[in-house]
């Protein structure tokens, strides 16, 4: 077991700098002037312009440039952004409210998908299967902009349940509402694969045979049928952290939330080439430590790679 997460943590090395590199490349390397967005349609002065680059590093060859973000990245020293803001003070401000609206989507997905899988995949066949696949194709088809701008006017506005924008601080009821629209995307994809992995397992020999030997039908689903089916849902649940975190700039942008994903979408706006690398960093970072907590529940749901 030991030996297995080092090899993923090893194999999880070069995914990180690669696809730090790749970010950083497409930013400052194919993106014209980092510079210009800065001084306005005036352009810079020739002072300010070589001010600006040596503050940023601009003066180095791409691959200096490139060497002495991972050094600010690993001392925690990101410098600033174009407002003049330390770009960690930004993320500090911005990535809580982040998580807190990306863990209430998984929670909702993890939560309601995979009950209505469960329930889908044990009516195989039935007129509730089949109600709660079509259910789960009308959610798919719907843009989330357009779910998050109905959900904040019926919900927010005519029924005054939520909300309709998230406060100060975001507090936790605030993201209620918008957390369940960022994660009803991902609940239709956990109904469908749960309801398929259920349906395929509960056909295995080792569900027949735990059924003849007397096993309650409450035991034979939750021990053999669930449990077994977990594994392609987990994968999914821990790779869709990091997309729901990036994924978030219509969300938060809807409900006016100080998140990760609305200071991206500005970034990238004005070119801030700084602040959307180091963003990008953090959600690569994500995804890294989601993938390792899935490889963790993998060997608690599959016995076969604990003794391996």
């Amino acid at each position: 077991m030991a030996w297995y997460l080092v090899r993923r943590l090893l194999q999880m090395i070069p995914v990180f700098f690669g696809a730090i590199f790749i970010v950083y490349f497409l930013m400052f390397a194919t993106s014209g002037d980092p510079t210009a967005a800065l001084c306005g349609d005036r352009g810079c002065t020739p002072a300010t312009k070589a001010a600006l680059e040596a503050q940023y590093n601009l003066d180095q060859p791409f691959l200096i440039q490139f060497l002495l973000y991972l050094k600010g990245v690993f001392t925690l020293d990101l410098g600033n952004n174009f407002s003049g803001r330390p770009i960690l003070s930004v993320i500090a401000e911005t990535f809580p409210n982040t998580v807190k609206l990306a863990l209430i989507a998984i929670v909702f997905e993890s939560v309601v998908g995979v009950t209505l899988g469960l329930i889908a995949g044990l009516k195989k066949g039935t007129w509730i299967d089949s109600s709660l696949l079509f259910l789960s194709l009308l959610v798919i088809s719907i843009p989330v902009f357009v779910l998050g701008f109905v959900a904040q006017f019926v919900v927010g506005i005519k029924l005054g349940w939520a909300s309709p924008t998230v406060g100060t601080g975001a507090p936790l009821q605030d993201l209620l509402l918008p957390g369940m629209v960022l994660g009803s995307i991902s609940l239709a994809y956990v109904v469908r694969l749960t309801r398929n992995s259920v349906a395929e397992t509960k056909t295995a020999d080792h569900v027949r045979t735990a059924t003849a030997k007397g096993l309650t039908p409450g035991r034979v689903r939750n021990g053999h049928v669930l449990r077994n089916s977990m594994i392609p849902v987990v994968t999914y649940v821990g790779a869709d952290l990091g997309a729901l975190m990036g994924g978030a700039i219509v969300t938060e942008s809807i409900f006016n939330i100080n998140g990760i994903g609305n200071q991206l979408y500005r970034s990238i706006n004005i070119g801030d080439g700084a602040m959307v690398v180091s963003l990008v960093t953090l959600i690569v970072i994500v995804f890294v430590v989601a993938n390792l907590l899935v490889d963790l529940l993998y060997a608690v749901l599959d016995p076969r790679i604990r003794y391996a």
